[in-house]
C-alpha cells in the first residue's frame, strides 16, 4: 500500500508540475509582442454576426490592421470558418471589416475554412504554402496564443504573436478561466495531436 501510495503521489507531483509549466508558458507568450518582418499577419477568427465581426474579433482586427500600417508585413490573412446557417466566415468577414477600415483589399485573403484553431490553421497553411508565405503574425487574445504558435509551429511556419493589447479578452475577472481552458487544449493537442473540441471562447 506504502509503494502504491508512492508512486501515486509521484504521478501527481508529474501532472502538477507539467500543468504549472503549461500555464507558466501561457503567461509567457501572452505577454509576447513580436513585430519582426514577417511574410503575412495572420488573424484567428472569432464569433461573427451576418458579417460584422464580435467585440473580441473586432479587437484582433483592428490590432492587425496597427500592424500591417507599422509595416510588421506587407498582408493579412483571415482565418475562421463558418457556423452552420451563416452566410459568411469569420475569414470573410474579417476582410471586409479591414477593407472598410483601409487596409488594399489586395493585401487582404480570407481563408473561410476551420471551426477550431487548428482546423483553421492548417487550411491557412496550404494558402500560406501556395503563395510562399512562411513566415507570420500571429494575433489572437493573449491567453490563446500560445496554443496557437504552438500549433501554427507545428505546421512548419516560421511563428511570431503579438497579442491584442486591449478589448474584452483584457477584461477583469477573463484570465482565469481562459488560462484554464487553454491549458487544458494545449495539454489534449500534446497528447493526442488534435483539437480538445473544447467549444467557443470563454468570453
Amino acid at each position: 500500500m506504502r509503494t502504491l501510495l508512492r508512486y501515486l503521489g509521484g504521478a501527481v507531483l508529474v501532472v502538477a508540475v507539467i500543468v504549472t509549466g503549461v500555464v507558466l508558458r501561457i503567461i509567457q507568450v501572452a505577454g509576447s509582442d513580436e513585430r519582426v518582418a514577417a511574410d503575412a499577419i495572420v488573424v484567428l477568427g472569432a464569433a461573427q454576426y451576418d458579417g460584422e465581426p464580435s467585440p473580441v474579433f473586432q479587437a484582433r482586427l483592428d490590432h492587425a490592421a496597427a500592424l500591417y500600417r507599422a509595416g510588421v508585413a506587407p498582408r493579412i490573412v483571415t482565418i475562421g470558418g463558418g457556423l452552420t446557417g451563416d452566410r459568411t466566415t469569420e475569414g470573410a468577414a474579417g476582410a471586409a471589416y479591414l477593407s472598410t477600415a483601409g487596409v488594399d483589399a489586395a493585401d487582404l485573403t480570407a481563408v473561410g475554412t476551420g471551426d477550431d484553431t487548428l482546423a483553421s490553421l492548417r487550411a491557412a497553411d496550404i494558402v500560406l504554402t501556395e503563395n510562399g508565405w512562411t513566415s507570420v503574425v500571429l494575433v489572437t487574445d493573449p491567453w490563446h496564443a500560445a496554443r496557437a504558435s504552438l500549433m501554427a509551429s507545428d505546421l512548419g511556419l516560421a511563428v511570431q504573436v503579438s497579442p491584442v493589447q486591449d478589448g474584452p479578452s483584457l477584461r477583469d475577472g477573463v484570465a482565469p478561466a481562459y488560462v484554464t481552458r487553454e491549458a487544458l487544449g494545449i495539454l489534449y493537442y500534446r497528447l493526442t495531436g488534435g483539437s480538445s473540441g473544447a467549444g467557443s471562447t470563454v468570453l
